[in-house]
Order: structure tokens, then C-alpha cells, then sequence
């Protein structure tokens, strides 16, 4: 029996390590994935999308832009624009942009305004944003290439709709926490819990058992309280107080603690006082 629990300790170690492979590789193959919409017209303007960041709490995320004329429209390579080219967007991005002709073009970081979904549900907070590019050069309406990828690793990135007419390029998407953000969030509830179990169990020794004062036991109790909450704070993408991880667990497991610390040291105060008599 020892035997076979001493290969059942390496193998679970091995399983978890395994499962947190397949998760890593999951999350960083999404974070990898390009979506393209659009045209492949040799003479078209190709748009690169990157989101760099989401801000849940601000409603807004960051598009790191970047437009590159081809054939007739551009120079050098699609440096720089033939001709003036303005980079039209939709109404989620604020401002169009225009590139003099024959200067060189740099990218643009654009703030993208988020509809739906509130960051109080975290970490099962979703967010849409609608993501279109059309261009005019000199004044004539030409086809985009719009490719959308994303840097932000706190979030994934799923493409509902394709835009693709007139030509104009883009996407409706929806970001969501990634997976590694969901693990992490679900493993911070079940410990809050399960510190908070162990907390009423240990009050609940101390107190049938009529065992007193026990100030060591008293010390973890109040310990476990106050690290419960520098715990919570290093939740990833710093969700604010009063999301949906409060309510499900930090609240309760804090309530738990503290009337558990309270009744154990009532409790054993009563037991000491007893114990002693009548002076």
C-alpha cells in the first residue's frame, strides 16, 4: 500500500503539470491567433490592428493601428501613401486620421469605447466592440485588409462577425478574461473558502472542547483574516470592490473568519473565567 502511494504522489504531480501545459499552450495559441477581413485587391490599404490593453473598469481599450498602402496607393514598399490617405473608423473608435502623401507612416494607438458586460462580474466579465476601417485615397474610395490581433494577456479575443462590403474591413468581437485569468480567479474562491472552513473548524475545537485561551490558534485565526484581504487584492486585472468575486466568496469567507475569531475568544474568555472560581 505504501509502495503504490509513493507512485500515486510523482503521478498526480505529473498529471497537474501536464494539465497546467495544456492550459498555457491553450491560452497562448488564442493570444497568437490573427483574425483578417476584407480584400486581397493587389492595390488595397492593409490595416493592422493590435489591442495592447483593456481597461474593464474604464470601458475602453487601446487599438494599436497601423496602415500600409499597396500597389498604386503606396511607396517604398507601403511606407508612405501615394496620395492623401484617410483612414476612416467606426463610431466604437474615436477620430479619423489622415497620412500626408509621401510621408512615411508611423502607427497610431486609438481608444476603442466597450458596450455591454460590467466589470462587477468578474472574472466572468465580457465586453463587444465593433472594429471597421475604410479608406480614401485622394479622394477615391479603396479596399482594406483589416488583421486584428491582440497583446492584452488578461483578456481573449473571439470574432462573432466578419465585416466585409463596399470595401470596407472589420469585425465585431468580444473580449473575455483568458484562461489563465479564470484559473487563477476560481483557485482564488476555493482557498478563501477553504481558509475559512479551516478557521471555523479550528473555533469550533476550541470551543466544544472547552480548551480556553489558546492564543496561538487565536493568532492564525486573525492572521488568516487580514491576509484573506492582501490575498483578494492581487487578483489579476484588479477587479474593484463589489464584484461578483466578493459576493461569492471574500465577503462570506471574511464574515466566516471573523465571527469564528469572536465566538472562540468569547468562548475561551467564559471557559478561563470558570476554570479559575471565584476569587
Amino acid at each position: 500500500m505504501s509502495k503504490l502511494r509513493f507512485l500515486l504522489i510523482p503521478l498526480l504531480v505529473v498529471v497537474a503539470a501536464g494539465l497546467g501545459l495544456w492550459l498555457h499552450a491553450a491560452d497562448r495559441t488564442a493570444g497568437d491567433t490573427w483574425h483578417a477581413a476584407g480584400t486581397e485587391a493587389p492595390d488595397r490599404i492593409d490595416v493592422f490592428a493590435s489591442v495592447q490593453r483593456i481597461d474593464a473598469a474604464g470601458r475602453e481599450a487601446v487599438l494599436r493601428v497601423l496602415a500600409v498602402p499597396l500597389g498604386r496607393f503606396g511607396e517604398d514598399d507601403g511606407a508612405a501613401p501615394a496620395a492623401d490617405l484617410h483612414l476612416l473608423n467606426s463610431s466604437s473608435l474615436r477620430g479619423d486620421h489622415v497620412y500626408p502623401a509621401h510621408q512615411r507612416i508611423s502607427s497610431t494607438d486609438l481608444p476603442i469605447a466597450l458596450s455591454g458586460g460590467t466589470v462587477t462580474d468578474y472574472p466572468f466579465d465580457s465586453y463587444d466592440v465593433k472594429i471597421q476601417f475604410a479608406a480614401e485615397v485622394d479622394g477615391e474610395s479603396v479596399p482594406v485588409l483589416f488583421t486584428l490581433d491582440k497583446v492584452d494577456s488578461l483578456f481573449g479575443l473571439s470574432v462573432r462577425s466578419y465585416q466585409v462590403a463596399n470595401g470596407v474591413g472589420g469585425a465585431e468581437v468580444r473580449f473575455s478574461r483568458s484562461a489563465g485569468v479564470l484559473v487563477f480567479a476560481v483557485f482564488m474562491m476555493i482557498t478563501m473558502w477553504g481558509l475559512a472552513i479551516a478557521v471555523l473548524l479550528g473555533a469550533k475545537h476550541l470551543v466544544t472542547r472547552r480548551r480556553g485561551l489558546i492564543w496561538p490558534a487565536f493568532g492564525f485565526m486573525a492572521a488568516t483574516l487580514f491576509a484573506l484581504a492582501g490575498f483578494r487584492n492581487i487578483a489579476p486585472g484588479a477587479p474593484p470592490i463589489g464584484s461578483l468575486l466578493d459576493y461569492t466568496a471574500f465577503y462570506w469567507a471574511e464574515a466566516v473568519i471573523a465571527v469564528s475569531v469572536v465566538v472562540a475568544v468569547v468562548a475561551g474568555a467564559i471557559t478561563e473565567r470558570a476554570s479559575a472560581g471565584p476569587r
